[in-house]
């Protein structure tokens, strides 16, 4: 048996020298996780005061300095190894049997949860550290009243650990209480979330083209913490286990190979963006990015070897010596590409110094012309997030169909066309010139907000992507570990998804998405930052794709309604768009009119004529798709009546349809029990038997 269930019941097959090193600690992965926290507490002490003076004239003491680079590194140390822990427990974990999606405490959540509280109480404990440091006070200084409170408003980075603290306590404690695959899922997907927030309020916020280097950092930051978290992981299990089995080993090489190319993709982005103005080599942050390539080239032959060594392997051993070697190599430059990271984090990069107009300080970059219908066409800018999203949604698709269509099976044509189409609005609305200017004209913004909550996921729902991905994808037995079809299903099947596709749930957010985020300032906080941005309009292709999955998808959503209900939802949701548009085009307030005067575009016009355009483009753009889902789901409902006729009657000629026979049958069943009474005599036996039929 080679499945790691398998090895943890039947211990008497390892050696007497690995079942020891279970109870003890491995001296070179305790090596490699202390040599990031030591790296950027050298880099402190040697680095001195030099990082703030060029910032400005408050400069912390030496232990408030040092305090907080320990913190960052036990965080960043802790995050990894929860972020890889989660990984290969959801994705590279090998089970069999009955129980292959429950994850086991010793095997699985254990490690999660364990770095998942330590990375808690470093974040929480950095919120206030964190705050003294960034204004350059010393920690002593938070004792002083009214002082805390100054520091928090500083900067965004106290509340940016303070989210991810939360977000941290709640995976360590949720790690610690669930078993079930979907859980822990969900929570590998909240622990790439998590290192992002101390991420993307700090360096690649600042700065011409800051839009760049905040997309490249969304991606390669979560990507980063599951390749040196996996191969942390990937060590502890080869000394202390379970040990891995085939299904596992070619799994985790795999995943780090995905991690590696997102890293280092992201990371040659991220160097153009923080260098573009600056002499090669000509500062302390290109020669740490040189040695930060110079570590990923130095893992890309490890990772490749793994990839050859398990793919397609029958040997068990030998595939777990190679791994055994590789990993024990990779530590290193691995914690290396960690502790420099948390080096590059304290020292100010060249973009800071870059001369900034207003309108680079908020989008990165300038807004030169009047947005016409030339600019609107050919004046692109890609929106590298959601560009990346389109394609490899779009690529994953395709290669679907194309697996069906080798097999011989068939796929529409329509839903093929149908997303496609979809993320090809998708990349229009945020990559040319309307997503370039949407932040800056509100009446644009609401074009793409249409476009990605209303045009976008009608598209895309209508593409069937479960259902493809379903019919292509292989299925595996329960004597084999599940894959990703078998994940799909569990997901589909999770109580908590059915909670969140509920259509009360779907509709109020479908609907409180306009009058949550226009009416209150959320709006002009998600105009000022990019992350925020990027937030808001994935949420509005999100909550797109669910209203219109339930009511027109092609997919059987995890909480399907009837027909009836589905005309329901989209009618009661007609008066509602209405009504914003209407509320929009007759306010005398402008909405987000801070930020829109501040900008001060030399081609604006009137900002409330502009909003008022923007609730027509509401009111005249929301009804539109509504009316056209109308027309499309009463189609739909009358061809599926018009299917279940067909069948009934094919049935009746086959003579295969028995409902007739059993309605007759219950109505003499019913007949015979209600002349029973009157033909009893009183007090007979027969009685009492009548009674228990009476009941059911």
């Amino acid at each position: 048996m080679t499945t790691e269930t398998a090895v943890a019941a039947a211990p008497a097959g390892e050696t007497p020298q690995r079942r020891a090193a279970r109870g003890r600690i491995d001296p070179l992965l305790a090596a490699a996780a202390l040599l990031p926290v030591a790296a950027v507490a050298v880099a402190v002490v040697l680095l001195g005061s030099a990082p703030y003076r060029v910032l400005g004239p408050n400069v912390p003491d030496l232990g408030t300095s040092l305090t907080t680079a320990v913190l960052q590194g036990i965080a960043g140390v802790a995050a990894a190894a929860c972020a890889g822990g989660l990984a290969y427990g959801v994705l590279a974990r090998q089970r069999a049997g009955e129980r292959r999606l429950v994850v086991d405490w010793f095997g699985d959540a254990r490690l999660a949860a364990v770095s998942a509280g330590v990375w808690a109480v470093a974040a929480a404990a950095l919120v206030a550290a964190d705050a003294a440091d960034a204004g350059g006070q010393s920690l002593s200084r938070l004792l002083v009243p009214g002082a805390p409170g100054y520091l928090f408003s500083y900067s965004y980075v106290p509340t940016a650990w303070l989210v991810t603290a939360l977000l941290a306590a709640a995976i360590a404690v949720t790690a610690f209480l669930a078993r079930t695959w979907q859980t822990h899922a969900a929570l590998l997907g909240v622990a790439l979330v998590a290192v992002l927030p101390p991420v993307v309020v700090t360096q690649v916020l600042v700065g011409p083209n800051h839009d760049f280097g905040s997309d490249a950092a969304i991606v390669g930051t979560p990507a980063a913490a599951v390749l040196l978290g996996l191969i942390g992981v990937a060590r502890l299990r080869t000394v202390a286990g379970p040990l891995p089995g085939l299904v596992s080993l070619r799994r985790t090489w795999v995943l780090l190979g995905l991690a590696w190319a997102a890293t280092t993709a992201t990371e040659v982005v991220i160097a153009l963006f923080e260098l573009w103005s600056s002499p090669f080599l000509g500062s302390a942050t290109a020669w740490l990015f040189l040695v930060r390539f110079v570590l990923l080239a130095a893992l890309a032959p490890l990772i490749a070897q793994g990839l050859r060594a398990s793919r397609g392997a029958t040997d068990l051993a030998a595939v777990r010596r190679t791994s055994a070697r590789l990993v024990r190599i990779a530590l290193l430059p691995a914690a290396l590409l960690l502790g420099v990271a948390l080096i590059m984090a304290r020292i100010p990069p060249p973009q800071y110094f870059v001369p900034t107009s207003v309108n680079q300080t908020y989008f990165g970059y300038d807004l030169e012309s009047a947005p016409t219908l030339a600019v609107m066409l050919f004046d692109w800018r890609p929106n590298l997030l959601f560009l990346l999203v389109s394609v490899v949604g779009a690529g994953l698709y395709v290669a679907g169909v194309v697996v069906l269509r080798r097999r011989g099976d068939a796929w529409p044509v329509g839903r093929t066309v149908a997303w496609v189409l979809g993320w090809t609005v998708v990349v229009l609305t945020t990559s040319s010139g309307l997503g370039r200017y949407s932040s800056a004209v509100f009446s644009l913004h609401m074009i793409l907000h249409m476009a990605l909550n209303m045009l976008g996921p009608l598209l895309l729902v209508l593409g069937g992507p479960i259902t493809l991905a379903l019919r292509a994808l292989p299925a595996h037995g329960r004597s084999a570990a599940a894959g990703v079809r078998e994940w799909i299903a569990a997901m589909l099947a999770w109580r908590v998804t059915h909670v969140l596709f509920n259509p009360l749930f779907v509709f109020i957010r479908f609907i409180g998405a306009y009058y949550v985020l226009y009416f209150t300032p959320i709006f002009d906080f998600a105009l000022r930052y990019h992350w925020a941005h990027q937030l808001m309009n994935a949420e509005f292709l999100v909550v797109g794709v669910m209203f219109y999955g339930l009511v027109i998808g092609v997919d059987a959503p995890p909480r399907p309604i009837p027909h009836i209900g589905k005309l329901g939802m989209v009618l009661a949701a007609m008066p509602f768009h209405a009504f914003f548009g209407v509320a929009v085009m007759t306010s005398k307030d402008v909405i987000a009119g801070d930020f829109y005067r501040y900008i001060s575009e030399p081609w604006a016009g009137n900002l409330l004529a502009d909003q008022a355009t923007g609730g027509g483009i509401a009111w005249g753009a929301g009804e539109l798709p509504l009316v056209i889902v109308i027309v499309a789901l009463v189609t739909q409902w009358a061809r599926q009546d018009g299917r279940v006729a067909a069948r009934t009657d094919r049935h009746l000629d086959q003579g295969t349809d028995d409902s007739f026979e059993a309605y007759n049958a219950m109505l003499a069943k019913l007949q015979s029990r209600d002349r029973e009474p009157a033909s009893a005599a009183p007090g007979a036996a027969a009685a009492p038997a009548a009674a228990p039929e009476r009941d059911a």
